[in-house]
């Protein structure tokens, strides 16, 4: 199994800046050193161009954050501050799951440890999303007629709304949204299948929610799934609303990874949010993620 990363294109924030981007690197240290994860393929993944990021957003955005003209008022809904680093980062973020998008339609799964930007629409970012990945993905696999129809998980704690501007009206894209409904985004755009949950929902309501939801999403993305398994659930996390436990995360991994390998259906699997106190729990969140894959891909089921 491959699973890309952006280790060469760090994410510059002011100390003491609320998003923690030290995550990435712990993440790829400790995919890196688990000795559970031996012959998983850790991959440096290339940016996407501005070619690409136009077949999801209007010109004079993806040019104003490439030259630095973007209003004050736009960077701070983005949440980051503007440079050419950042500029680079998110074009490499989309990369990831561009390149685990391809990656899967070969292999069958693959992975991006970034991704899930799925806070951005068409003219602008927000919620420390800069460049939409999964409508970007779509948009170039489209293009060079690799997909037609595909379907669009979203375990985010947080309600996708840019996915739901850029691909809700799309008859081949389905999206499933399960988020926390007292949650950012407070201005939400819904895709027609979504499932608001209520603060301190658990494992047991949330899991129910995931697995009767499944089946048609997996049904209707017969050529390729992009899961956006953000660990924000997790009870532990600064910016979320639910109560899920590492074995709640464990087990919705699980109702994905087999649900999608029953019916045969390519999985790529993106990053998402994570912003738990310590972000250490985070980090173990999404490692155990990649160690469900990964025992998925080995063994042909999940353990």
């Amino acid at each position: 199994m491959r699973v890309f990363h952006v280790a060469d294109y760090p994410l510059p924030l002011p100390t003491q800046h609320r998003f923690p981007g030290e995550k990435y690197a712990l993440l790829l240290s400790a995919l890196a050193a688990d000795a559970t994860l031996c012959g998983l393929e850790l991959v440096a993944a290339s940016p996407v161009d501005d070619a690409q990021l136009l077949s999801a957003h209007a010109a004079p955005y993806v040019h104003s954050i490439r030259d630095g003209a973007a209003a004050p008022a736009v960077m701070r809904e983005i949440g980051f501050p503007w440079s050419a680093e950042l500029y680079r980062r998110s074009r490499a973020s989309v990369g990831t799951t561009l390149a685990a998008a391809r990656d899967a339609l070969d292999s069958g799964l693959s992975g991006a440890l970034a991704g899930g930007t799925h806070h951005v629409h068409r003219e602008r970012g927000s919620g420390f999303c800069v460049f939409n990945d999964a409508a970007v993905t779509v948009g170039v696999l489209r293009a060079e007629r690799l997909i037609e129809r595909l379907a669009i998980i979203d375990l985010d704690v947080h309600q996708g709304d840019g996915n739901a501007s850029l691909l809700g009206g799309d008859p081949d894209t389905y999206i499933l949204d399960v988020y926390g409904e007292k949650n950012f985004p407070f201005r939400k755009v819904l895709p027609l299948h979504h499932v608001p949950l209520p603060p301190r929902t658990g494992d047991d309501e949330y899991l129910e929610a995931v697995g009767s939801s499944l089946p048609r999403a997996i049904d209707a993305g017969l050529g390729l799934v992009i899961y956006n398994a953000g660990v924000d659930p997790l009870g532990s996390d600064r910016l979320g609303t639910l109560d899920l436990t590492m074995a709640g995360l464990a087990a919705r991994d699980d109702l994905v990874l087999a649900a999608c390998r029953r019916a045969g259906v390519p999985l790529a699997i993106t990053l998402g949010g994570g912003y738990a106190a310590p972000i250490h729990d985070s980090v173990r969140a999404y490692q155990q993620t990649y160690r469900r894959a990964f025992a998925a891909s080995t063994v042909g089921e999940v353990r």
